[in-house]
């Protein structure tokens, strides 16, 4: 499948405009303070890249590495932590940087660990909220996009590894079993 198949969802453009607008929130919320900002791998890189460099504040950046969808479509509704932090979270101000909060259980699994190790306070931004797929409550402080019940590629999100390197986001057809 090409880019040419995928149902253009945000351009570029629309994705910088929204991100700009999320930093300036959250350097207006952080004001003078130190935020550790971290980042789920992989999905969040590319969106991540891109809301720091337009914070105005001081941070240090950290990921965690989950898993709950493998190469289906869809969360198997067990996440595994494949990398963990390397920095001390204890009395910090942290926002978790996500790319598509979809089911929320993942993002609610990793909210609880972090919270066992005391820091301050606890934030997400999300790029991407698919409510429609929710199976958890979960706050979210910071969204780019709501989307309907869609499968969306680009900007750092894949299908089986694939189409992270796309500068908009688009859905992906449904393909039929060969």
């Amino acid at each position: 499948m090409t880019p040419e198949n995928l149902q253009p969802l945000f351009s570029r453009e629309q994705i910088e405009q929204r991100t700009r607008e999320l930093a300036a929130l959250i350097s207006a919320d952080y004001h003078s303070r130190h935020l550790v900002i971290i980042g789920v791998l992989k999905g969040c890189f590319v969106f991540l890249a891109d809301i720091i460099r337009s914070l105005d504040l001081d941070i240090t950046i950290d990921f965690v590495q989950t898993a709950s969808y493998g190469a289906g479509r869809e969360s198997s509704g067990v996440s595994t932590l494949e990398k963990d932090l390397a920095t001390d979270i204890k009395g910090h101000d942290l926002l978790i940087v996500e790319d598509i909060v979809d089911t929320g259980e993942t993002l609610v699994q990793l909210i609880e660990q972090l919270q066992q190790r005391s820091p301050a306070s606890v934030r997400v931004c999300a790029l991407l909220n698919k409510q429609a797929r929710r199976r958890v409550t979960v706050a979210l402080d910071y969204v780019g996009f709501e989307i309907d019940d869609v499968f969306v590629v680009g900007c750092g999100l894949d299908f089986d590894e694939r189409y992270r390197a796309l500068p908009g986001i688009y859905a992906l057809p449904e393909v039929e079993p060969v």
